[in-house]
Parts: C-alpha cells; sequence; structure tokens
C-alpha cells in the first residue's frame, strides 16, 4: 500500500501537509462508528462529542481523510441545494423549495462560523458569488431565477446589469449576473485535515486505510468489518455520499458522477489586472452542466465543470478526462482572453453524489440505529457541514428545528441496478448537454 498516492488526486490533497493514521487493528467497541472520512462525518464526530462528551466515537476512512470530494471539489461553500430553486420547486413545492434555500443560507454561515471559531486553517474568504449570465437565454433564465426567489421572499439575491458585473469582473461573454454576497472559498483538503485535528483533540479515534467491507446488524450492535478488524458500534452513520452504492443497504439510492478540474499557474499582477476580478468572488455560470471558477490563496485559476464522467458499477477510477480537460482549459480563454498564454499545472477530477431527482437524502436504514447522507449533487461543502450537525441529532434521538426538513427520511426515487442505471444517468447528462448546447453553443463548442 502506497501511503501518499493520495496526494495524486488532486492540487488540493497534494500541497497541504497531512500524516496518515495507521489502519484499524483488532476488535473495537464503540457507542458510535462513522463511515467516511469526508465533511459529513467530521461534522457528525464533531457535533456528537461536543454535544456529549462521554460518546465514544470512532471514524472509519477507506483511504484518509478528505480523499473523496471532500479534498477533490472546487471549494466553494454556497447556498445551492440540488440543481437550482426553481427545479426544486418543481419536484417539491414552492414551500419546500424556499425550506431548501434556507437551510442552504445556514450551512453556509454555519461552515464559515465554525472554521472561525475552532481556528482552522483553511484559506477561508468569503467574498460572495457571481451566477453569471454568458447568453441572452441565459440572461433571461437568471433574471427569471431572481424573480422567482423574490416572490418566494427570499432575500440578499440580486441582478446586476452588464456593466455592473463587468466592473467587478471583466470578460466578453458576460450580460449580467445573480450577486449573491453569502459564498465562501476554501481549501478543502485544509479544511478537512484540519477537522482531523480538531477531533482528535477532542477523543474522537481516527483510522485510516479502513474501508468497511461488511456491515452485518442483530438486534444488540453493529457489526462493521474492515481488512484487519472489526467494530461493534450501537449505532452507525454512514457519511459516504457518492460511494454508498458500494454499501448494500443503501447502493439504490444514488449514483457516482465524476466533476472536473483544470488550475492555472498563479496568475501575475499584469493578469489579473487585466481580468479585473475586483473581490475575488466565486463565480458560476447558468449552465446545466455548469462552469464553476474562482481564485485560490496564491492567484491559480481553478476552472471546473463542463461536463461530467459516469461510472459502471463499482468502478470509482474516473478522475481523468482528457477531452473535458482540454475543453476546460479552452473554455478559461474564452473567458478571458488575455489569459491565452497561461499555464495549466493541474487537472484533476472528483466523485459527486447523484440520486435521480438531484436533491439530497438523509434517513434511517432499517431503524434509528443507523443514519445515511447522500446525494449533493456537487454541492457538499456547506450542507455536509450542518447535515453533520443534523445527523448528530438524529444519533442522539433529539427533535431539533434542522431535523424537521423535509429532505430528512423522504422517499427518494430508487436507481435499478446497473446497466440501467447508467443508461438512465446518461440519458439525464445528454438531455442537460443538448440544452446547454442550444442556450450557449460558443461555450459549449467542441475542442
Amino acid at each position: 500500500m502506497d501511503r501518499e498516492s493520495f496526494r495524486e488526486k488532486s492540487y488540493w490533497l497534494s500541497s497541504s501537509e497531512y500524516s496518515p493514521n495507521l489502519p484499524l487493528e483488532g476488535d473495537l467497541s464503540v457507542d458510535v462508528a462513522i463511515v467516511g472520512g469526508g465533511f459529513t462525518g467530521l461534522s457528525a464526530a464533531y457535533h456528537l462529542k461536543t454535544a456529549e462528551p462521554g460518546l465514544n466515537v470512532a471514524l472509519l476512512e477507506s483511504q484518509v481523510v478528505g480523499f473523496g470530494a471532500s479534498g477533490r471539489n472546487g471549494g466553494f461553500s454556497v447556498t445551492l441545494f440540488g440543481l437550482t430553486m426553481s427545479v426544486t420547486a418543481l419536484r417539491f413545492g414552492k414551500a419546500k423549495a424556499k425550506e431548501a434555500h434556507l437551510y442552504m443560507e445556514q450551512a453556509v454561515d454555519t461552515t464559515r462560523d465554525l472554521i472561525a471559531e475552532l481556528g482552522i486553517d483553511c484559506d477561508y474568504e468569503h467574498p460572495g458569488i457571481l451566477r453569471v449570465a454568458t447568453s441572452p437565454n441565459y440572461e433571461k433564465r437568471i433574471r427569471q431565477d431572481i424573480e422567482f426567489a423574490v416572490a418566494l421572499g427570499i432575500e440578499g439575491i440580486e441582478w446586476l446589469a452588464k456593466d455592473q458585473v463587468q466592473a467587478q469582473v471583466s470578460s466578453p461573454l458576460y450580460l449580467g449576473a445573480w450577486w449573491e454576497p453569502r459564498c465562501g472559498i476554501l481549501n478543502p483538503a485544509k479544511l478537512s485535515w484540519g477537522w482531523k485535528d480538531v477531533l482528535e483533540s477532542l477523543g474522537v479515534q481516527i483510522f485510516d486505510y479502513s474501508p468497511v467491507i461488511e456491515i452485518m446488524r442483530n438486534s444488540r450492535s453493529n457489526h462493521l468489518k474492515t481488512p484487519n478488524g472489526n467494530v461493534y458500534a450501537d449505532k452507525v452513520i454512514l457519511a459516504t455520499n457518492a460511494y454508498s452504492h458500494l454499501i448494500p443497504q443503501i447502493k439504490w439510492k444514488q449514483i457516482p458522477v465524476w466533476t472536473h478540474i483544470v488550475l492555472t499557474d498563479p496568475l501575475t499582477e499584469e493578469q489579473l489586472a487585466q481580468i479585473g476580478w475586483q473581490n475575488r468572488q466565486g463565480i458560476e455560470d447558468a449552465r446545466k452542466l455548469i462552469h464553476y471558477y474562482r481564485l485560490t490563496a496564491d492567484n491559480r485559476l481553478l476552472m471546473g465543470g463542463r461536463d461530467v464522467t459516469l461510472s459502471y458499477g463499482a468502478n470509482m477510477d474516473k478522475d481523468l478526462n482528457n477531452d473535458i480537460f482540454a475543453g476546460l482549459e479552452k473554455d478559461v480563454v474564452d473567458t478571458f482572453p488575455s489569459l491565452r498564454d497561461v499555464t495549466f499545472t493541474h487537472r484533476w477530477g472528483g466523485p459527486t453524489s447523484a440520486t435521480l431527482d438531484m436533491a439530497p437524502a438523509i434517513g434511517y436504514v432499517g431503524d434509528k440505529r443507523m443514519v445515511y447522507s447522500l446525494g449533493y449533487v456537487g454541492h457538499g461543502v456547506s450542507m455536509a457541514h450542518l447535515n453533520g450537525r443534523l445527523i448528530s441529532d438524529l444519533i442522539l434521538e433529539q427533535q431539533t428545528p434542522i431535523t424537521d426538513v423535509f429532505f430528512v427520511n423522504r422517499r427518494t426515487i430508487p436507481l435499478p441496478p446497473d446497466p440501467f442505471r447508467r443508461l438512465i444517468a446518461g440519458a439525464i447528462c445528454g438531455y442537460m448537454r443538448l440544452e446547454d448546447r442550444l442556450n450557449d453553443p460558443k461555450i459549449t463548442r467542441k475542442v
């Protein structure tokens, strides 16, 4: 086992210090076992230990803490739930669409406040987000989305006209933008590993390289088997998100979908001045398969999105897609022509979790001794942190304001087994690609 191979998975994972913990050896009995060392599991462990310090909590990670989506995403802490507010309303109704957005506002605030209170060094900034219109059709869509949000009574979102957004960030593609100040950007690997330090100081046992290969249950306890040990737990949290299809008890609830990212050398002062990125906002566009981009702490330009990759069966090795990487590099130059000579230094991908109706789900598995969480659809940085608090409440069997949100114990639409699962997901992605080509052909043309 190469204990350093995780560093190849993303720029974030390669650029920070981390010493993996030893894997589980032998038998262990705990009050709560957490499967998965991403933001959901880390946050749940924290909230369990702060609510009841005497609890014996163990976290099992198949690779290293932050290895999955939590160490490979774009580092956006945003209010987006599922795809868009209007899509959520179409699936669940207007009242629940508003409830989802308010939950996500709380999620962004919770993430920001926890980082500050615990002193986690993760290059956190809170510059807000621009959702830019890159075609007349997208301008119409964004304006309608803002009107819809206002009609629901949601505040803090406004339209910026073309000259206003160009004064913030200069691109020939921008016709206007949704402006929302509630957004953070951060280094997700540093956040994951900062969480590890916090949890260990509270007495949480963390085991890297300890995949759970079997889950057995009886009326007294839950038995989690790893390659070199066993955990017997009163209660279990399945914080597995995109890896949930590998767990028989919940495998039909979601499918992993890979998003891809490219990263430049640090931009020079001259390059930054030509772009005029005044306030370092996070930026997304209005496509179904969005572009998302931002500046890192050392002023590298990160751009992700454009298209996605699907897997078949248990295959979780879909990080690299050279066609999408090449397209993203072209899109950087289309968006900012002054960067035509920029050097790209890193390319990577990571799995996100998608339910069939593109909305997250939390719930019990069989009874209240086991809780799962999945379906973040690529917007999990903030959601995972508040979901961790929610899951802690469920495990402690406490009814709180957040445990009553509609996506707790909701009925998910089951996905069929492969190959039908992949065919359905492929058809949905194909529809989204077609809609994007029709609405903004210049940004989606082939390389």
